[in-house]
């Protein structure tokens, strides 16, 4: 069999730092901004000429934080609550044979500042970090197809979810300026209720923390509400 050697062309800089509370697919929480900073080989502005006629993009991209710890032919869908096997090439799953994954992103602008190349994007799912292995136009009439099914995750998820701030998180968000949609961020990323599944069946009150940014992020779940209990500066 051929084997080959993928050279990463960039690398996304990204709010979210670790892989808890990431939407579990793009597109989902549109505050999510992030810039492709691409690797020196491919960091000048002819590699990107024409990219700003197209309002979204497909990233190729390696699971670089799983993709190790090999795969499984079958994997349990989150959008199953985790209870039902399906074969990996009928899931999105991180653990695959080569550990690719591929995004649908929105192009918010270019950047070419202090000698470094990179495209401004929103609406991400990507860790920090993540290695960008190719980057594709998208085509609506040809990649829209409106007459497709999706078999069990035919449907955007829906949680119904509702958020809630403290005195304390309302006071930080207010404060810190380098970040203007911070609050509608972490709401949107709540309300995609990124708790494991066998969490969710559970009824008592739950406590989790997450980073966004260079915020940690302290939260509550109470059924299906969250209320942010505290933001603080890492």
């Amino acid at each position: 069999m051929d084997s080959y050697q993928i050279e990463p062309i960039g690398h996304i800089s990204s709010p979210y730092k670790q892989k808890f509370a990431i939407p579990r697919q793009p597109r989902l929480v549109p505050q999510a901004k992030a810039k492709l900073l691409f690797c020196p080989n491919f960091n000048r502005e002819e590699f990107v000429r024409g990219i700003d006629e197209f309002t979204h993009l497909w990233l190729l991209f390696r699971f670089h934080e799983t993709a190790d710890k090999g795969y499984s032919a079958l994997v349990r869908p989150p959008r199953l609550g985790g209870n039902e096997k399906k074969g990996v090439f009928a899931t999105r799953a991180t653990f695959r044979p080569n550990g690719i994954g591929m995004s649908a992103v929105k192009l918010e602008g270019i950047e070419y500042k202090n000698g470094q190349l990179a495209l401004l994007l929103s609406g991400i799912d990507l860790l920090d970090g993540t290695p960008i292995v190719d980057i594709k136009p998208y085509l609506p009439y040809s990649d829209a197809m409106t007459d497709a099914s999706a078999g069990f995750a035919d449907t955007r998820p829906e949680t119904h979810m509702t958020v809630s701030f403290s005195e304390q998180a309302e006071e930080f968000i207010a404060a810190q300026t380098t970040h203007p949609e911070l609050r509608d961020f972490i709401t949107n990323v709540l309300k995609q209720d990124p708790r494991p599944a066998y969490k969710k069946q559970k009824q008592e009150t739950q406590f989790y923390g997450m980073t966004l940014f260079d915020f940690n992020i302290r939260w509550q779940v109470d059924e299906s509400h969250n209320q942010v209990i505290e933001i603080s500066k890492q």
